[in-house]
């Protein structure tokens, strides 16, 4: 048989009796190929019954589907049409990770960032009944969207709209790492134990072959449910307005199907508990789903070769921050479900007590940390540059306004890979610098990175870094302007990773042009800069410095920059080393290749 080489009515008409090889089909594909290519793979490989179930209910081309996190849309995007896409996931040209509607008809919703679907899912229900039109609106919630406050907006709006919605939860009880908070507790006392979906597949078993046997399963279902009810009358989303149907097992292809069916039919908010496994169908991912989660190419006989849970600058601001709180009993960390990638796993274990992942919840993180700071800690709150976009009000309401001593460790700044649009750090310098009395910082090597952890403040810091540092590092004392290479006819002038880009480009011309490379570690306040020669201003971002330097600006432009290794996505944005000599050499006037 060859799998997804169908349409999706041939995927509704598949006989229930080769649903589970379907499935298995899947997985095997997910692997084979997420294994060349990298990507999200556990998260996908545990909605796979699910997205099938769903596709087998509802019609994408019309329904609405908003997955939430997007980057459990894979099996979606397979059963869509898109099989040869896998091919080239992630790279630039090639198919997004995530939800993309500019893809496909049948991608409802862009979702890179969590907890919106609900939002989403609710406004085009509102959408159809006001233009009086027919179609079904669904919000699969997965992975931790759940602990996110505009998740909760949304259920609390939807509940009581009266609006059909549904709103499938998938709980595999993981975000990337496990979920925390006390919503997760309130799921696992929902949540049965596996050995309770054992029983009932048992109980069908034995008695659907006997005589009036489906009657009884049926009296049997009906006490159940009012048992549940009577032990949870105060369910949270019964609360909110929601028919709660559930908890079931999101691996049970038939019960997911019968619910979906059940729940499009009621005409209501309806919210489908469904309990999975996150990297489900792979021995390795199963025993280990948070390595898994995101992984880059790998041996899929070894599991191996995923790379490290952080890059290089998390790792060393991880290591420097807990050495600092060696001696600084005050400072605590704090970050948005990102302990790994943060670089905190260190932290965490040698201060438990004073570590805290609030969950996918970066505005409630920053507003708890200015009350830290304000009863005498030294909070540090450690989130890529994309996710702090999330809590602008509370820095600037709750931490500046108060001129309170925050430290926000800003990783991934810059271009920021195969995640695309959704995930590149380049609006922190603008939004950042525009709040009063903020001091951002931009270091270039582990050693500056560790000196503007050091330093003393006494109002809000922001220290934003790239993947990687410069290769070189002196280890000399922080200085606000460095330069690194004097020249006589040019001068490169930038911060943070584009370092290493302007260095290499300033070599490209030795011999043609005498080109100097000045890097800035103070974004705000803005030093002096002195230059010689023409200037031209390099930044991985719409553009900072050059409102306030002037010379020639190499940026990325006002656009969103799509998905691609970072090697293709700086020749893309022509902010490659060969790309910066050629704009330096035309405007001298020299017709020279760089590449």
């Amino acid at each position: 048989m060859r799998l997804f080489d169908r349409d999706l009515q041939a995927v509704k008409e598949i006989p229930e009796g080769r649903l589970d090889a379907f499935c298995a089909g899947i997985r095997k594909f997910l692997i084979k190929n997420v294994s060349k290519t990298g990507g999200h793979l556990a998260s996908n490989l545990g909605v796979v019954e699910l997205t099938v179930a769903l596709h087998r209910v509802f019609d994408t081309s019309r329904d609405r589907i908003v997955f939430d996190v997007g980057h459990q849309c894979y099996v979606h995007k397979l059963l869509t049409g898109r099989k040869e896409g896998f091919t080239g996931l992630r790279s630039l040209g090639g198919m997004s990770g995530f939800p993309k509607p500019a893809e496909s008809v049948h991608d409802a919703f862009a979702a890179g960032h969590a907890s919106t679907s609900v939002s989403a899912a609710l406004g085009m229900a509102r959408a159809r009944t006001l233009l009086k039109e027919d179609y079904h609106c669904v919000a699969v919630l997965g992975d931790g969207a759940l602990t996110g406050g505009l998740a909760y907006e949304g259920l609390n709006d939807a509940g009581q709209s009266g609006e059909p919605l549904i709103v499938v939860l998938n709980d595999n009880g993981m975000s990337i790492k496990k979920n925390v908070g006390g919503v997760a507790r309130h799921l696992t006392r929902l949540r049965l134990q596996p050995r309770y979906f054992s029983a009932k597949r048992f109980t069908h078993k034995l008695l659907d072959p006997l005589p009036g046997g489906r009657a009884v399963g049926r009296f049997i279902h009906r006490s159940k449910e009012l048992v549940k009810n009577a032990v949870f009358p105060g369910s949270l989303f019964a609360q909110m307005g929601f028919e709660y149907l559930g908890p079931t097992d999101g691996h049970d292809i038939k019960s997911v199907t019968h619910l979906l069916r059940q729940a499009a039919a009621m005409r209501k908010p309806v919210l489908i508990h469904l309990v999975t496994q996150k990297g489900r169908g792979y021995a390795y991912s199963e025993k280990n789903p948070s390595k898994y989660h995101g992984v880059k190419q790998f041996r899929i006989d070894h599991g191996v070769g995923n790379g490290a849970a952080c890059d290089e600058f998390s790792r060393i601001f991880g290591e420097a921050l807990t050495e600092l709180a060696e001696t600084d009993r005050k400072i605590v960390a704090i970050t948005a479900a990102m302990q790994s990638g943060c670089g905190l796993d260190p932290f965490a274990k040698r201060f438990p007590s004073r570590f805290f992942d609030v969950g996918i919840a970066e505005g409630h993180a920053v507003t708890m940390a200015a009350a830290m700071a304000k009863q005498g800690l030294h909070p540090v709150v450690a989130v890529y540059s994309t996710f702090l976009q999330r809590a602008y009000d509370q820095i600037v309401h709750d931490v500046a306004m108060q001129n309170l001593p925050v430290v926000f460790a800003v990783g991934h700044a810059g271009l920021s890979g195969e995640d695309g649009e959704t995930h590149h750090g380049v609006f922190d310098p603008l939004f950042l610098s525009s709040v009063p009395g903020l001091t951002l910082l931009a270091p270039s090597t582990f050693s500056e990175l560790r000196q503007m952890l050091a330093l003393p403040n006494d109002g809000p810091v922001a220290i934003r870094y790239p993947k990687r540092a410069l290769p070189n590092d002196s280890g000399a004392l922080l200085q606000p302007v460095v330069t690194c290479r004097t020249g006589r006819d040019a001068t490169i002038v930038t911060y943070g990773g584009m370092a290493r880009v302007a260095l290499d480009a300033a070599e490209r011309l030795e011999g043609i042009l005498s080109v100097g490379v000045i890097r800035v570690t103070s974004l705000k306040p803005l030093p002096e800069i002195a230059c010689d020669g023409a200037v031209f201003i390099l930044e991985d971002n719409p553009g900072y410095l050059c409102r306030f330097v002037k010379g020639v600006p190499i940026n990325t432009g006002d656009r969103f920059i799509p998905h691609g290794s970072d090697t293709d996505l700086l020749v893309f944005c022509r902010l490659d080393a060969a790309s910066v000599a050629a704009v330096i050499s035309e405007t001298f006037g020299t017709d020279r290749q760089y590449g």
